[in-house]
């Protein structure tokens, strides 16, 4: 592995100092955890937002929340005997956080070029309804073919515009939802408060952690073993911390199933792959012994639950497992069957509202937000519960959704539209990256965020190809 230590394109800003009206990025990081043990390291952000032109705090969001996961690192070390450290979060590598499909290479060329169907992604965004707005993904095939049913048109993105335009923004949300698909009309931050999906996470915590069953207090072992039940980008990016930063993670997906090798090459960094199918029995029963033998379970996928692996299950199978869920609108809500991806998100909440111009919604100049904030978010939950379990016993479920995620960043505060008109988009020029070698070629991405003692953070392994590893501890 090596490292290219290279400023960021925003490091020229990152001496600036937030509006008064704000709270810091590491005062936040403190109130994101309230109920987890107490840790005597400290955290300083260097720089702060406005460092794009948005009008909400990005990089501040994501320096705090990589912040609160590096300092639940800290309380693991510490509450082994370890003595505090500093933990330093750099805004910059923040934004590029946010951004780091956009900034990664795969053999030499974009990971985006990396793509088994190169127009799986040519349709998706925003698109005028006969009311307003509607964001429409067809990323994958069921969701590409929801959409065509209901539209009665091909996959072309003129096309898709030309009938989109002759309905109302919600009924055809709720007919791609019905027809298998995922929508998601632009709504104001308003509306998005007075839907029933919008007072459903009203007022929760961003990380929600709870006990869900009892266990005796149980040690972190020294080689956390992590089930990895996900796909896309907020799972696998929380699932790749935690291995990151020494965890032993196994990776599951259905060989009919499997994410685009994009995705495998940004989320799967030193994880081991296998393929197990849940409707098989047996396949089921073998994954049934691997939460046996986990301390957390990673999950992203609606259907989880509907073959026994809720969290209740798990608790039921392994008593003291830690369980992360991610959800795009609840998975207990009244949206809970529909699916999300990080841009309905923004869609849906007033998030794209307020990004935008002139009456056009937009998403946020670093294009996704809410994946990796979930991300990082959920593996600092997972690391407070585990720190729990060690003191209190108990088996733990920590929640955290798209949507919430979203409601918390414009909670945060917003800048006006004129604070921010004249910030440069950042740009790919220069970033702090390092490259590693493996199965899949060299894998070139942006560092993390953050710093122990002045020393950079570990760097994740190579990501492997789907299905190379067995389904065994």
């Amino acid at each position: 592995m090596e490292r290219t230590a290279v400023p960021s394109q925003a490091g020229a800003m990152t001496t600036t100092t937030p509006p008064a009206r704000f709270p810091s990025a590491a005062d936040t990081a403190a109130t994101l955890l309230p109920d987890a043990p107490p840790v005597r390291s400290t955290l300083r952000v260097t720089g702060s937002d406005p460092l794009t032109p948005s009008v909400h705090r990005l990089a501040d969001a994501m320096s705090a929340a990589a912040g609160a996961f590096g300092l639940q690192v800290c309380g693991l070390a510490e509450d082994a005997g370890g003595a505090p450290r500093e933990v330093t979060v750099r805004a910059s590598d923040a934004i590029d956080t946010l951004r780091a499909p956009f900034l990664t290479t795969l053999g030499g060329v974009d990971v985006r070029a990396v793509a088994e169907d190169p127009t799986a992604l040519a349709n998706n965004g925003f698109v005028r309804t006969a009311d307003g707005w509607i964001f429409l993904i067809t990323t994958y095939p069921h969701q590409r073919d929801a959409i065509c049913r209901v539209l009665d048109c091909p996959p072309l993105r003129g096309r898709i515009a030309e009938e989109a335009v002759r309905w109302r923004a919600v009924e055809l949300e709720d007919a791609v939802c019905d027809a298998g698909g995922v929508a998601a009309a632009v709504r104001t931050g308003e509306q998005w408060a007075a839907h029933p999906a919008g007072r459903h996470l009203a007022g929760r915590p961003v990380v929600e952690i709870e006990r869900i069953g009892d266990a005796a207090p149980a040690p972190v072992p020294d080689r956390l073993r992590v089930l990895d039940d996900t796909h896309v980008i907020a799972g696998p990016v929380a699932a790749k911390l935690l291995g990151t930063f020494g965890a032993d993670v196994l990776h599951v997906s259905r060989p009919d199933l499997p994410d685009p090798l994009a995705m495998v090459a940004l989320t799967g960094g030193g994880k081991r792959n296998t393929w197990l199918d849940l409707r098989e029995s047996a396949q089921a029963g073998r994954m049934r012994e691997l939460v046996g033998g986990a301390d957390v379970f990673v999950n992203a996928y609606r259907g989880t639950a509907a073959r026994g692996f809720g969290p209740a299950d798990l608790a039921a199978l392994r008593p003291g497992i830690v369980a992360l869920d991610l959800h795009c609108w609840g998975a207990d809500g009244p949206w809970a069957a529909r699916g999300g991806f990080d841009q309905l998100a923004c869609s849906a909440t007033g998030f794209a509202v307020e990004e935008g111009r002139d009456g056009t919604p937009s998403l946020p100049p670093t294009h996704l937000l809410n994946d990796y904030l979930a991300a990082w978010l959920g593996a600092a939950g997972v690391l407070a519960a585990l720190r729990r379990r060690a003191v209190e016993g108990g088996s733990w479920r920590v929640r955290v959704t798209l949507a919430g995620v979203c409601t918390w960043v414009r909670g945060l505060g917003m800048f006006t539209a004129a604070e921010v008109a004249d910030l440069p988009r950042p740009g790919t020029a220069t970033i702090a990256t390092h490259a590693v070698d493996g199965p899949m070629g060299r894998l070139v991405e942006p560092v993390l965020p953050l710093e122990f003692d002045g020393r950079p953070a570990p760097l994740p392994g190579p990501p492997q190809l789907l299905g190379t590893a067995a389904a065994t501890w």
